[in-house]
């Protein structure tokens, strides 16, 4: 018969139960973030779109190293990443125009009611 001194040292630390998280009792995040209905959100949305083009010319050039090596399946999957962020890249830009075109119109807007009120005024002090 082996005796060892270690056998009930095993559990010491921590007991068997607590596995450093904790769940109620449906394994769910206790706040419900998660579920079916909610209407998810980004925190960052674009973060990881801040270097479209460089990812563009990153997945070309991999795509350009496998198909020299032979492997055409793979070629393809990078040739898909870069049509990918190229498409992010257009409606990034397209998104900027939008903006452009929205402030240019507020501005000339603007000036316009600027305008009819110096007019306004104007008549009005005459």
């Amino acid at each position: 018969m082996n005796n060892f001194k270690n056998n009930n040292r095993r559990g010491r630390f921590k007991p068997n139960g607590d596995r450093g998280f904790r769940r109620n009792g449906n394994g769910h995040k206790p706040n419900g973030e998660f579920s079916n209905g909610s209407s998810f959100k980004r925190r960052h949305p674009g973060k990881n779109n801040q270097n479209a083009a460089k990812l563009v010319e990153k997945y070309n050039d991999l795509a350009r190293e496998a198909l020299s090596n032979g492997d055409k399946i793979l070629s393809e999957n990078y040739l898909q990443h870069s049509e990918h962020f190229s498409r992010i890249l257009i409606s990034q830009e397209n998104l900027r125009n939008q903006i452009e075109n929205t402030s240019d119109t507020n501005t000339s807007d603007q000036l316009k009611v600027d305008t009819e009120k110096k007019e306004s005024e104007e008549i009005t002090a005459k």
